[in-house]
């Protein structure tokens, strides 16, 4: 079988993580082997620098150095495990990948886009998902959700961003979707766990289709 890279983007609280493992489990029912893993992160270089950018301290985080931390996890995550796992023809399902940034350093924190393409070009000119399912929802429900999420632990460094921050990440994951209707599938999130699962399995079910 063809390996396979999908994604699975959406603001606070869409249920990304929750609906990823059961696609996982559901591909694997279906004989599929999965690789299951996170942006940023996935590998343990990429996990130490996820702390970095996620960690709340009394250090100011310039948006450039964000910016390049996030490719910098990436390039060791997308070389030490993406590449290999789908050379061996596994599906790899991430949590988050470039879509991310340009919603939330481009369109959250207004960077120029082409600084992100620069860096695309760099760390991925020959690599996009070949799905990725957007988990819309709006943008007070999915921090609503959020919150409830996150108990005692708090948020972290981007879930203490304004209400107009996610407004703007929100936008640019739909501006993209818009773009590029070929790879994405806009989910509404809004819906109970199982109804979007059904979502998730109805698009998983056209690629497999494709894939045998």
């Amino acid at each position: 079988m063809q390996g396979r890279f999908i994604t699975f983007e959406g603001g606070e609280g869409a249920g990304k993580t929750t609906q990823l493992a059961r696609a996982a489990a559901w591909l694997r029912e279906h004989g599929v082997e999965v690789t299951v893993t996170r942006e940023p992160g996935g590998t343990p270089r990429a996990e130490r620098l996820r702390e970095i950018l996620l960690e709340r301290g009394p250090e100011a985080m310039p948006q450039s150095c964000e910016l390049l931390l996030m490719f910098a996890a990436r390039a060791t995550h997308l070389d030490n495990l993406v590449r290999p796992a789908v050379a061996r023809g596994e599906w790899v399902l991430c949590d988050r990948f470039t879509d991310a940034t340009y919603a939330y350093q481009g369109g959250g924190r207004g960077l120029p886009v082409a600084q992100i393409d620069a860096l695309v070009a760099i760390v991925h000119p020959d690599l996009q998902p070949d799905l990725t399912l957007l988990l819309d929802t709006p943008v007070e429900t999915g921090l609503a959700r959020a919150r409830q999420r996150n108990g005692a632990d708090g948020p972290d460094r981007f879930e203490t961003e304004q209400r107009e921050f996610f407004e703007r990440v929100r936008a640019v994951y739909l501006q993209r979707a818009r773009r590029e209707p070929e790879r994405f599938r806009v989910l509404d999130a809004t819906h109970g766990v199982d109804e979007v699962m059904a979502q998730v399995c109805a698009s998983l079910e056209l690629l497999l289709g494709e894939s045998q």
